[in-house]
């Protein structure tokens, strides 16, 4: 059985190479146009360095809300992490993103957030399942955006 405390996507297959995955996923001005979990991020995608990811409420109402996390791993295009830090007492997350190379126009993604501390056992349970259909959401949406792009940049060149 899975820890309890990991909330894992679903893995998706994408159709592009993976280096044009990655510019996807890193080109955040463009987020509103296709993400529809992470709305807006503001980072330097610097280690060490703020990253300011805006969500949606997860009670369905039209607000957003800002998480800070900290940036761990800038890996392109295979890995990004970012973490709590010490931004919430009694609770650590670790999200990591993955893009893995499947051939030279072939890769997957997913990606999950792991759970530590005081709290972690309640904060998955009251929000475990918002985050992962978010989760699902992003993998798709990813998928579809960098598919989309690809294909117009192929019937272009």
């Amino acid at each position: 059985m899975s820890d309890p405390h990991v909330i894992e996507s679903v893995t998706v297959r994408i159709g592009t190479p993976a280096e044009f995955v990655w510019d996807v996923l890193v080109d955040y001005p463009r987020y509103p146009e296709w993400n529809p979990y992470t709305v807006k991020v503001d980072t330097t995608l610097v280690v060490g360095d703020p990253i300011d990811l805006t969500l949606p409420s997860p009670d369905g109402s039209s607000g957003t809300f800002v998480n800070r996390e900290h940036l761990r791993v800038v890996d392109p295009p295979r890995h990004l992490r970012y973490d709590t830090g010490d931004e919430l007492p009694g609770i650590f997350a670790v999200r990591d993103q993955w893009v893995e190379p499947l051939g030279a126009a072939l890769c997957s993604y997913r990606t999950t957030d792991a759970f530590s501390g005081q709290y972690a056992g309640k904060v998955v349970e009251v929000s475990g399942p918002w985050v992962k259909a978010g989760f699902d959401a992003v993998a798709h949406a990813l998928k579809a955006r960098a598919e989309q792009l690809w294909a117009g940049q192929a019937a272009a060149g």
